[in-house]
């Protein structure tokens, strides 16, 4: 490919859904399989071939000295001071940074893991002998039922947009579907590149659970500086964390604690106590 791509991974938004967690933490911090998932969005850029400010950007608006903290000097940071732009918005608010360029554009809280557990292998079919002109997007099969794709396919994480789609977006509040993707798929110019592996938007406490245990495979995933003195069943137990009960099925947060006498069952369990039920 000889068209010059940056990255972006969209972290600004509240994650409305995943709430009373994300009153604590962005969702673009949230852990799964014990790596924010904005860490897990970067991994894939990376093995894109994808690194660095001048590759890479972030944007940031809830929350978003956790994230600017976060993310440090490993990229470009946008912040939107006044609230979250939405995706188009936020993408357009980079566009001095980006120059030209192609974007090849993620959510924070897309979980993806392809049938070969290879990141990075699944955004760079995205790459692969890409014109410039086009606008692509990753996508799975719709779901029985499912309303609102693109030809009976649905979005799955990533898109990539070229430069002279980005060029006219404005920055204000507005969405890619309603920008680029919608008016890319009227001009016969919207791609659609399959994608077989397993992707979970996470945003609700099921989903968001559902990624965690997707990434634990029917194991107990501890981090090692955690203590277990109780049994830790089908979990993702943080660092740092203390199991002294029974968890089956849960999500534990780094720093979190599970008394002795606790016994909790498709639940994510915070660092300050606070419990979610999932299932």
């Amino acid at each position: 490919m000889s068209v010059d791509v940056c990255g972006v991974v969209l972290a600004a938004g509240e994650g409305q859904r995943l709430r009373p967690l994300t009153e604590l933490i962005p969702k673009a911090l949230c852990p799964v399989g014990n790596l924010p998932l904005l860490d897990h969005a970067l991994r894939r850029l990376a093995g894109a071939g994808l690194t660095g400010p001048d590759r890479v950007a972030v944007n940031a608006a809830y929350l978003a000295e956790q994230v600017v903290a976060h993310v440090g000097d490993r990229t470009h940071l946008s912040v939107e001071p006044d609230g979250p732009l939405g995706t188009s918005g936020g993408v357009a608010r980079m566009k001095d940074w980006i120059a030209g360029r192609g974007a090849l554009v993620g959510n924070a809280d897309a979980y993806l893991v392809d049938p070969f557990r290879d990141p990075g292998k699944d955004i760079a079919a995205l790459l692969e002998g890409w014109s410039g002109e086009t606008v692509r997007m990753l996508t799975l099969p719709c779901r029985d039922g499912e309303k609102g794709g693109f030809s009976g396919r649905r979005f799955a994480g990533f898109s990539l947009l070229p430069w002279r789609w980005i060029a006219p977006l404005a920055d204000v509040d507005s969405n890619l579907v309603r920008t680029v993707w919608r008016p890319a798929e009227a001009a016969g110019e919207l791609e659609l590149i399959d994608y077989e592996g397993f992707y979970l938007d996470t945003g609700t406490p099921a989903d968001y659970l559902a990624a965690n245990l997707h990434a634990a495979a029917g194991t107990a995933l501890i981090a090692e500086s955690a203590t277990v003195t109780g049994t830790a069943t089908s979990s993702v137990v943080g660092a740092g964390a203390q199991i002294h009960g029974t968890v089956t099925d849960c999500v534990i947060w780094p720093g979190a604690t599970v008394a002795a006498h606790e016994s909790l069952t498709g639940v994510i369990r915070a660092h300050n106590g606070l419990t979610v039920p999932a299932l």
